[in-house]
């Protein structure tokens, strides 16, 4: 295919054809020897005492939910005294919503994987991080000069997942260099009679993948200040770029670029749509390669990022305020805290570090740098991170301080979106509604401090 021999084939040149070693952002001494020590496996030693603790992870994706479970069914398995008790397992829930639930009824887990980190950190659910947690990672951002998570992951870009037989089928030859030649395509798969893109509407998390993308080009790129300039009043949802943002999302439906199904297509039924024909693309990031690899290994397929009308290549990449976290009451229990401890010293040991980020096609975050071999498109993944002209954003519900959206409003807000597509009658007065609904959960969350 034209498009695989000349434009990917370019860009990966550049790398090594079968591995490559990916070291942490910002870590300008990963091969000392203090930093090699510092990430250093656990102690061979099993664990003597016998202690217990839960664990919560996200299960939206199951590649993930499976090398989160590996990793603890490993570690057991070498101290067999330490129990854990996976709590995991929020299925089509939202994993906030998950999480307030078990907080509710007296099962918040011991250690958890934290996304809303300043709403549980404000609320006294978390603890700052042993110093022995943060000898591990290369960059663990604060909250208030205080470190509440170590990073799991590096921030993931997210882009276009493509059929290569099915651009070959539609004449579809190159990357678009913009997005009116990335509809431009769309227009091109419609009419060679496949769909171009699934969307996994069922699942509540999977909103936040295009919502972001266009808040990013519109708005979040250009003034990483704007939430907080919302809550001040200062800016609407209905000003033009977060018009312009919505109306690009609502067009990718109402031209028949996105599969008719996607109210009842979960996140993860979107890969076996695509290896079995049944649309062209998908917009993900890279932890689906290896659950489109594990349905058809022999599919052939790529990824590119999709640019903004300018032709910038906007993306999530920018250091999140995410990851391991210790609730507050495992941290006062001195063997839960010690035990955790362990565990998180094992996850992040190069071993088992290596095939988590292998099993996810992750970016590390450890001091010591991590060699595995990444496919073709992980490699085009890592050079599109490594490009000086990626801009690297933040999706809206990753800021934190001054500038954190208020929790509430987002899973709103795909609702709402929900809501104006099935209607087909999105306008202003949605937006409008937006506004209200933000400066009501400000208001809420202001008086319940």
């Amino acid at each position: 295919m034209a498009m695989n021999k000349k434009a990917i084939a370019l860009s990966i040149t550049s790398i090594m054809a079968f591995s490559l070693v990916l070291s942490a952002c910002g870590s300008t001494n990963s091969g000392s020897t203090e930093n090699a020590n510092s990430a250093a496996p656990a102690s061979s030693e099993p664990w003597k005492k016998e202690v217990a603790f839960t664990i919560g992870y996200a299960t939206g994706d199951p590649a993930t939910k499976q090398a989160m479970a590996d990793a603890v069914s490993a570690f057991t398995k070498a101290n067999p005294n330490i129990k854990i008790n996976d709590l995991s397992g929020g299925g089509t829930a939202a994993y906030l919503d998950w999480l307030k639930t078990k907080e509710a009824v007296g099962e918040f887990p011991d250690l958890i994987e934290m996304r809303d980190t300043q709403l549980f950190a404000e609320a006294g659910k978390i603890a700052e991080l042993p110093q022995a947690w943060l000898d591990l990672v290369a960059d663990a951002p604060t909250l208030n000069d205080k470190h509440y998570t170590a990073p799991i992951i590096g921030a993931y870009p997210q882009g276009i997942i493509y059929s290569k037989k099915a651009y070959e089928n539609a004449g579809v030859t190159a990357e678009p260099k913009t997005y009116d030649e990335f509809l431009a395509i769309q227009e091109q798969l419609k009419t060679s009679g496949i769909t171009p893109l699934t969307f996994g509407g069922k699942d509540i998390f999977h909103w936040g993948f295009w919502v972001n993308k266009f808040f990013m080009d519109n708005m979040l790129a250009d003034d990483p200040n704007w939430n907080s300039k919302r809550t001040k009043g200062e800016v609407s949802f209905s000003d033009a770029a977060p018009m312009q943002a919505m109306t690009d999302f609502t067009e990718l439906f109402t031209k028949g670029y996105v599969e008719k199904g996607w109210a009842s297509t979960a996140d993860n039924q979107t890969a076996s749509m695509l290896v079995t024909g049944k649309v062209a693309q998908l917009f993900s990031g890279p932890w689906m390669f290896a659950q489109i690899s594990q349905a058809d290994p022999n599919f052939d397929f790529g990824w590119y990022p999709v640019p903004d009308r300018k032709g910038r290549v906007i993306v999530s990449g920018a250091n999140n305020l995410q990851g391991w976290a210790i609730s507050t009451a495992a941290n006062g229990d001195a063997d839960k805290q010690a035990a955790i401890t362990e565990f998180v010293k094992f996850f992040f040991s190069k071993e088992q570090y290596t095939k988590f980020l292998q099993a996810v096609n992750g970016i590390p975050t450890t001091k010591e740098a991590i060699q595995y071999e990444a496919s073709p498109q992980m490699q085009r993944v890592l050079e599109v991170m490594g490009d000086s002209n990626t801009v690297k954003s933040m999706m809206i519900n990753s800021f934190w301080g001054e500038d954190q959206m208020p929790t509430q409003w987002r899973n709103w807000f795909y609702k709402l979106a929900q809501e104006w597509l099935t209607k087909g009658d999105f306008s202003a007065e949605y937006m409008k509604k937006a506004d209200a609904e933000w400066d009501a959960n400000v208001k809420a969350n202001a008086a319940a401090k």
